[in-house]
């Protein structure tokens, strides 16, 4: 009898196996930084930042004929935050950052349910901020088609929070749906659509964004929502040698913060990248965005590249949307890169950057400043070390930007940093 019962259940796991994939992965990324006017200029006499931290995620999933499962379990730490013998995190780091469901709904639909990663193209407006230890993500339904060289997504979001006064199933709320949020990142509603069509060298993409914050009246009881909406394609073309990349985005609606009125604002950017030779690769590009006059308060025409992978343009020091340069003078941005090859497993990213505002400040100066980027990739087997370096030139306007004066500052704006990645395998029923 127990031999016949552990028969049959060796033959269901066969069964089960033959039409599902169950992983394991995980990855450790702990990275080294040294601030000294990271985001922001220095002062002078001030020390610089110098801290390590960790990203460490488990991920499992669970692929079956008709569905598939994603967890991923992520904690982020900075070396030494917790005293040796408390027993929890006490910053709350340790998150649940993606827990999907996706069934298939035909031959080319499908939908995707719960919280989830969203990146597309170049990751301008949507992107997973993977250099951020925490990532991004987002709690919604997706609802893909996927034919051969043509997709379309249709992504919708409601989100809330929990009762402070506590309701009677997981602190839901019994009455209303109020959704207070401080920051523009934190929608209330969103619904979106993107298409991509890919033909032999090229390829375009159109996307439609509405996403909504809860707006709230005198007494401050909930009033409805702010909506801003932003329209966007993003092309590019691929052929031998050349390649080229361009955005162009418009939003139009009102500020999460319900008192302003957003009118016109814009991105548009062009970069063209150049094969020179196999170990040689030389880009140059340029990137408008659209500033807001500082004498303006009820009304902006300055964009906000709300959810994007913002580390990734516009300079590694992050001077601007990464948390930071909302609302104000926009951004011209005119730089050049090369990407050397220097052996079997090393690399080096060399790149430059010359900031000035869209608008005026209100001395009337444009002029931000120039960045310079280094990033060296070193592979070896099973994992990969990358050290970067930035220099940031500041100009008059960066110091009127930032609120310091010149003689306030530090002489010399840098930043400094080594990571380590390691994505181990632990357990793949896949069949070779």
């Amino acid at each position: 009898m127990k031999k016949g019962c552990i028969i049959a259940l060796m033959v269901l796991l066969t069964l089960q196996f033959g039409y599902s994939q169950f992983t394991i992965d995980g990855q450790f990324r702990p990275r080294t930084e040294y601030r000294n006017g990271f985001q922001t200029l220095i002062p002078d006499g001030a020390d610089a930042g110098f801290a390590i931290n960790t990203r460490a995620r488990l991920n499992a999933g669970f692929t079956a004929e008709s569905f598939k499962v994603y967890i991923s379990l992520q904690d982020v730490l900075v070396w030494g935050e917790n005293p040796q013998i408390i027993p929890v995190d006490e910053n709350n780091s340790f998150s649940l950052f993606e827990a999907w469901a996706s069934l298939k709904l035909g031959d080319k639909w499908s939908t995707k349910l719960g919280r989830q990663v969203i990146s597309y193209d170049d990751q301008r407006f949507f992107g997973g901020l993977d250099w951020a230890q925490q990532g991004r993500n987002h709690d919604l339904a997706l609802i893909t088609y996927q034919g051969d060289t043509f997709m379309l997504d249709f992504g919708l979001a409601f989100n809330q929070d929990l009762d402070g006064n506590g309701g009677p199933l997981f602190g839901f709320q019994n009455e209303g749906t109020a959704y207070p949020a401080n920051n523009p990142f934190q929608y209330k509603t969103m619904q979106y659509v993107y298409t991509k069509q890919k033909w032999d060298s090229f390829s375009a993409s159109l996307l439609a964004v509405n996403y909504a914050h809860q707006n709230f009246d005198d007494a401050g009881n909930a009033d409805g929502v702010n909506s801003l909406i932003t329209l966007g394609t993003h092309l590019n073309y691929k052929k031998g040698s050349f390649g080229a990349a361009a955005n162009a985005f418009i939003q139009n609606g009102e500020f999460f913060n319900g008192a302003t009125d957003v009118k016109g604002a814009y991105l548009l950017g062009l970069d063209v990248t150049y094969k020179a030779s196999g170990k040689v690769g030389l880009g140059v590009g340029v990137e408008l965005i659209s500033g807001n006059d500082v004498n303006t308060t009820d009304r902006t025409e300055a964009f906000l590249p709300t959810f994007g992978t913002n580390h990734k343009f516009n300079g590694f020091m992050d001077y601007f949307y990464v948390g930071n340069h909302v609302n104000t003078i926009g951004l011209f941005d005119v730089h050049a890169s090369a990407n050397l090859t220097l052996g079997k497993s090393t690399s080096l990213l060399a790149k430059i950057l010359n900031f000035s505002g869209d608008q005026e400040l209100p001395s009337g100066e444009k002029s931000l400043g120039t960045e310079v980027d280094f990033v060296l990739t070193q592979k070896f087997k099973g994992y990969a070390l990358k050290i970067g370096y930035s220099h940031l030139f500041p100009a008059d306007g960066m110091y009127e930007l930032k609120g310091i004066t010149e003689d306030a500052a530090k002489s010399t704006q840098n930043w400094a940093w080594a990571m380590l990645i390691l994505k181990p395998k632990f357990l793949n029923t896949a069949k070779e």
